[in-house]
């Protein structure tokens, strides 16, 4: 298989694999709502169970994978990869009971490194003219895949609130059968190294950002944005369906227009907004359209607003890649790789908290316990959040 033909399965694996996690996106909160036989509010918690135990499994395992890869090669650890997410849409559409989801959702988040060894694996056959090129693919199956995904998820529902499942696991398994018979092995055996357990270690990238005081204030705002993302990211389809009695259709819809905006924030505005307002400022107004679009979530009372405040949300996505470049410009040449694995480790610990933060405030503010009735009382707290984060970045770039 040439080059080019290798890029061009790695971009379809990945873009089938975030197809396939948005096509369930728009019917999780229907599922666990009729599985548990409790209001979709409630569900959230058990929602948000679900996106616990797949980050930290992957947090744990997605470094003895990547490791694994550099030993054995990447064509194995990649099937495996995709035969996990297989399985586990398989046990997710078949699920007599939460039980079963919940460990389908293990499976998967043990098998979840698809995208670090996909990344290796263009590393393995890029050059140095094609290497940026290659990997900007990886943000372009996002894009497309998040796009395609929900919006599918959606309609599939009209078969049935399982439909999603069967088609992300046919999808996926075909993806697999795929890459059995026509993926090569991209890593040569003289550049295999012997496996070793220190540095598989996940806390060993993690304690690496002690190398990095200079940029410790600008590390903590990119962890709070992180976390604060959260609000959206766990709790909106469970939101949407309570306040708004959004369907799983309007839901991927929904989602398919932030997948939209997103792209279009990435691929287009921010090579001309960046420029123009300089790096740090693209850092604060980010971080403020953010808290912006986060509070009139929490406001909205009619479903049309939740469109129209995606809008400043998703115009925020300036700030992310604009405190990246922060911090990598503080950081030398030889050390890059090393910081992006640190801050890689760092949004899934905050993708292990951040689920379970947001979905059970959610859950405490429309229950009978609650002082008053506040669905969106996660998206206040990550508005807020989002604002600390501008302020620590500003006091961070700004030092007296």
């Amino acid at each position: 298989m040439k080059k080019q033909a290798a890029i061009g399965f790695i971009f379809i694996t990945l873009l089938i694999d975030v197809i396939g996690w948005g096509l369930i996106i728009p019917v999780m909160p229907a599922l666990i709502a009729g599985m548990k036989h409790i209001p979709v509010n409630q569900a959230s918690k058990e929602g948000g169970w679900l996106l616990f135990v797949y980050a930290f499994m992957q947090f744990i395992c997605a470094p003895i994978l990547g490791n694994l890869s550099d030993q054995v090669g990447r064509r194995p650890v990649l099937l495996f990869s995709l035969f996990g997410f297989g399985i586990d849409y398989i046990f997710m559409g078949f699920a007599p009971s939460f039980g079963w989801l919940f460990l389908g959702r293990t499976i998967s988040g043990i098998a979840g490194s698809s995208f670090t060894t996909a990344s290796a694996y263009i590393a393995d056959i890029s050059d140095n003219e094609t290497r940026a090129k290659n990997f900007g693919l990886v943000g372009a199956a996002f894009g497309l895949g998040f796009i395609i995904g929900p919006g599918i998820g959606g309609l599939l529902t009209g078969w049935g609130i399982r439909a999603p499942f069967y088609a992300a696991a046919v999808l996926t398994l075909l993806n697999w059968l795929y890459g059995y018979f026509i993926l090569p092995e991209s890593l040569a055996k003289i550049n295999r190294r012997k496996f070793e357990w220190k540095r598989a270690n996940p806390l060993g990238s993690l304690q690496n950002l002690k190398l990095y005081p200079a940029v410790a204030g600008l590390i903590l705002a990119l962890t709070v944005d992180y976390l604060a993302s959260h609000a959206v990211q766990s709790n909106w389809s469970y939101f949407t369906a309570y306040r708004f009695q959004w369907t799983p259709k309007t839901i991927g819809i929904s989602l398919a227009v932030v997948g939209v905006l997103v792209s279009f924030v990435q691929a287009v505005l921010i090579r001309v907004i960046t420029p123009k307002i300089g790096n740090d400022r693209s850092i604060y107004f980010g971080l403020l359209l953010n808290a912006v679009g986060m509070f009139l979530f929490a406001a909205a009372t009619q479903s049309w607003m939740m469109f129209a405040a995606l809008v400043p949300y998703c115009l925020g996505g300036i700030a992310g890649p604009a405190l990246q470049s922060a911090i990598s410009g503080h950081v030398p040449a030889n050390a890059q790789g090393e910081l992006q694995g640190s801050l890689t480790s760092l949004m899934s610990v905050t993708s292990i908290i951040g689920p379970l933060l947001m979905t059970n405030l959610f859950a405490y503010f429309t229950s009978v316990q609650a002082p008053i009735l506040f669905p969106g009382a996660s998206f206040v707290l990550g508005g807020l959040l989002m604002l600390t984060s501008s302020i620590i970045a500003y006091k961070s770039l700004h030092p007296r």
